[in-house]
């Protein structure tokens, strides 16, 4: 029997994060087996942790483990952050590693290990320079980044839907 490959999704607090379910239900019909890491701040509310966690069969990670626990997850085959926000790219493209997520990120990066990155940033905090920096400091480590979101309301007041398939997309090879 064939493990299936690991993907580690990493939700931040984006509005958007509420539909992180059709990330991971398009990830596990591609043959992932995933566990999900969130921000502190994703976990109040902005997704449904509950349903998360019956989707993967596992826990909602956000915290580090103590010295001495069984690792929750197997080591990532790949990454996926979405949605990617401001405080996060740039805590990130800094060597921050401040929560379980950004220490994931910042070591997922240092082995080599596939990131794709689905950014949820609106257009004027994507203007400011440190965010530039960051993308920059990023693409050259390897990170691979889908278009950006700002999640704005279209001219018939919807909203643009969220290119969450995008991000296993961008995992393929290039």
């Amino acid at each position: 029997m064939t493990e299936k490959p690991f993907l580690y999704v990493v939700v931040c607090a984006a509005g958007v994060a509420s539909d992180v379910s059709k990330l991971i239900a398009r990830a596990q019909e591609r043959g992932w087996d995933v566990g999900v890491i969130a921000t502190p701040l994703a976990l109040n509310g902005f997704f449904d942790a509950a349903a998360v966690e019956a989707q993967t069969g596992r826990r909602i990670r956000s915290a580090w483990r103590s010295p001495g626990d069984p690792r929750p997850f197997p080591a990532p085959d790949a990454v996926v952050v979405a949605p990617a926000t401001f405080n996060t790219v740039n805590k990130w493209a800094a060597g921050i590693a401040d929560t379980l997520a950004l220490g994931t990120l910042c070591e997922a990066t240092g082995l080599g290990v596939p990131v794709a990155v689905l950014p949820c940033v609106a257009g004027a905090l994507a203007a400011h320079p440190a965010y530039r920096d960051s993308l920059t400091r990023l693409r050259g480590m390897g990170v691979r980044f889908g278009d950006p979101y700002e999640g704005g309301t279209e001219r018939d007041g919807g909203r643009p839907g969220f290119g969450w398939e995008r991000a296993l997309d961008l995992l393929r090879p290039e």
